[in-house]
């Protein structure tokens, strides 16, 4: 029985499917195969049933589970203790949303290779759902999402909120210094699509007003957004500081609304199974470079 063999079993036993937990240990699945057989064969129990189109866990492996997870994370802590000059090793896979990606998570890379250089560093960047579902088929080693994670495999611990503000170009708004329903009601709403979080901010504030747009407008992609803004396309949410940067530069005017936007709450979740090391320091340091108020870097 070796270290190796029960990683394999851990992934191939809390992933969504072998194929899943190949990638995580970066072994064919021929070769996550044979170590997981090499540990059947070692036990002398058969871990998985494999007589159905996917292969499930047997009563043997189901109490093998809990007890190999706490095997590893004592084997990373070691590691963690012993190396701590060069602190994680491996690989961490994580996800985040394009807000993320264009304000502060240059800066969380920077921090994991400064305090971990010999961690292979995997960004990756999509919408809150399908982060989530990521995280849950044990993909993803954690993500930086807008909200709580509605599901009971996954928690979530609030890290940093992102403020927004109307605006629009002074070719649309003119003089207006406030947005009002009966404004509202003359211009397109320049919006990211249904389920993001700045989506529900907006809903959010229109049915306290009662008010509806002449027309929306979405796209997946706060860039495209903000230049369609500026373009004088409509009007619509951005980011506190990059209306503020671009305000400067005299291509939006910010729009006070009464009541104001509520600020979206973003979150670290991860798999409540998952003690490993890797997640407890991932958080802290998450916790630490998360700061939404930044204009866009690009």
């Amino acid at each position: 029985m070796t270290l190796k063999q029960l990683e394999a079993f851990y992934w191939a036993a809390t992933c969504a499917s072998f194929a899943v937990a190949a990638q995580r240990v970066h072994l064919s699945l021929s070769s996550l195969s044979k170590r997981i057989g090499e540990l059947e064969e070692s036990l002398g129990e058969q871990l998985f049933d494999r007589t159905g189109h996917r292969a499930v866990l047997t009563e043997a492996g189901s109490r093998l589970v809990p007890r190999v997870r706490e095997l590893l994370s004592a084997a990373d802590q070691l590691r963690l203790d012993v190396g701590h000059r060069t602190g994680l090793r491996g690989t961490c896979r994580f996800g985040v949303g394009e807000l993320t990606a264009l304000t502060w998570l240059p800066r969380l890379v920077r921090r994991m290779q400064q305090e971990h250089p010999a961690l292979a560093v995997e960004p990756y960047v999509n919408y809150g759902e399908i982060l989530e579902q990521r995280v849950e088929a044990g993909e993803l080693d954690f993500a930086v999402i807008a909200g709580r994670s509605s599901r009971s495999t996954v928690a979530s611990q609030p890290i940093a909120q992102a403020r927004f503000v109307w605006c629009g170009a002074t070719a649309v708004v003119g003089r207006a210094r406030r947005l009002t329903p009966a404004l509202l009601a003359r211009w397109s709403l320049v919006t990211l699509p249904a389920g993001a979080g700045s989506t529900r901010i907006v809903g959010d504030w229109l049915d306290t007003q009662r008010a509806e747009a002449a027309q929306r407008i979405t796209c997946n992609h706060w860039g495209a957004v903000a230049g369609m803004l500026v373009e004088g396309v409509g009007v619509g949410l951005l980011p506190q500081g990059w209306a503020q940067a671009l305000q400067r530069r005299g291509l939006l005017r910010q729009l006070r609304c009464d009541p104001d936007l509520a600020p979206l709450q973003y979150s670290f979740q991860w798999r409540r199974d998952d003690t490993r090391p890797l997640v407890a320091a991932m958080k802290q340091l998450t916790a630490h470079a998360a700061d939404f108020s930044a204009g866009a870097l690009f």
